[in-house]
């Protein structure tokens, strides 16, 4: 017997012991089955979700410190996890600050709410991202995984230009940045990046023009400030 029926006999048996739901109707039973089952398959698909994109730990807009000071603006996180419509509008966003702000938290949550709203997503650091494209490109399967990539509609891109990027890596950059841009013009497409401060088109040369154009010109700008997490923490055990 398939699992889901399995699951919907088991269910019915034990609403059929509970002395509230025997006394209503076979019809109302069976909605309440059917509203069960239906959150139950909701559920299961957001877990799928929220582990293939692997975010940074369990990150939510709910849980976003707004006290710290931060440079944060609730009203700009809750437009932008508002129905996810950044993602629906083609838009991306850029998170900046300096090391240990939270700026890859701030990047998983946003795109952990659109896990929640169907919506597929990625997190990668920028390393491993280039990692893997030279690897792809050493076995002559680059095209496969830039197609794989662009089927993503979030894609979190964590410590973006952290150092400076390779003359392979620019192209290879440029490549996703170009095919998600085209493709846009047709179909859902999207990127959430999480960027460090400071950054400038002199330490991307030559294809930062390409790079950027593609980027920034439908793109969100979040710019954190403030100490790095774990002083903040230090401060706050000291003082209790």
């Amino acid at each position: 017997m398939p699992s889901s029926f399995r699951e919907w006999s088991k269910r019915w048996n034990i609403k059929d012991r509970n002395e509230a739901t025997r006394e209503l109707g076979f019809l109302d039973r069976l909605a309440l089955l059917v509203d069960q089952q239906w959150n139950w398959r909701q559920n299961q698909a957001l877990t799928r979700r929220v582990l293939a994109a692997r975010l940074r730990g369990a990150a939510c807009v709910e849980n976003i410190d707004f006290r710290a000071e931060r440079g944060l603006n609730r009203s700009v996180i809750r437009a932008l996890a508002q129905e996810s419509a950044w993602v629906a509008n083609h838009e991306h966003i850029f998170v900046l600050g300096p090391t240990g702000v939270g700026k890859s938290y701030v990047a998983s949550a946003l795109a952990q709410k659109a896990c929640r709203m169907a919506i597929g997503s990625t997190y990668t650091r920028a390393a491993a991202l280039f990692r893997d494209l030279h690897l792809a490109r050493a076995d002559g399967s680059l095209r496969q995984l830039l197609r794989r990539m662009n089927r993503i509609d979030v894609l979190v891109v964590d410590d973006w230009v952290m150092a400076p990027m390779s003359e392979p890596e620019r192209r290879d950059f440029w490549e996703i940045a170009e095919d998600r841009y085209q493709d846009a013009l047709d179909d859902p497409d999207f990127a959430a990046a999480s960027v460090p401060a400071g950054t400038n088109r002199s330490e991307i040369p030559q294809l930062a023009d390409g790079i950027l154009d593609r980027l920034v010109h439908n793109a969100h700008r979040i710019e954190m400030r403030g100490d790095p997490c774990v002083k903040r923490k230090e401060r706050r055990r000291k003082s209790e």
